[in-house]
């Protein structure tokens, strides 16, 4: 199943219109995406919450890590440069952290707040290899940056 782009972000739209708790946005952004396509194995946010460290946020799917420092991981490597993460295969990236034994893929999108700060990544894990395309990263990219506008 694809995800039906345009149709998510509609929605992600309308029900995040006017709110700028980020907490809230990711809890609602994290609910959507996770159930859009059945790729999509682990879908959450892990926060900005002390320099070069991130917790976990609003997820859906099993345990996530609690921590992890900018220096590690995927999701360390997108909050430190803040680029997108398209990891087609999780067992070749050095340095992987393994919160889930059967994740296979992973994407990991910075979340930049009205300011242009990092404020969160967001990672979408599959048990599926390289179950993730540009495509994917593009059009979460653009819904996230509309949303995320709005948290100061």
């Amino acid at each position: 199943m694809a995800v039906d782009y345009p149709t998510l972000a509609q929605t992600i739209h309308a029900l995040t219109e006017g709110e700028d708790d980020a907490v809230a946005l990711m809890a609602t952004v994290a609910c959507e995406v996770h159930h859009s396509d059945d790729r999509f194995d682990w879908t959450g946010f892990y926060r900005v919450t002390a320099p070069e460290l991130l917790k976990i946020g609003p997820y859906q799917g099993g345990h996530g890590c609690l921590v992890i420092p900018f220096s590690r991981g995927v999701c360390g490597t997108a909050a430190r440069s803040g680029q997108v993460q398209l990891v087609p295969d999780v067992e070749a990236f050095e340095g992987h952290i393994a919160c889930a034994s059967s994740t296979r893929s992973e994407l990991v999108l910075p979340v930049f707040n009205g300011a242009g700060e990092v404020i969160a990544v967001f990672d979408i894990d599959s048990d599926q290899p390289d179950a993730f395309t540009q495509e994917d990263a593009e059009a979460l990219t653009a819904i996230l940056n509309e949303v995320f506008a709005q948290v100061s």
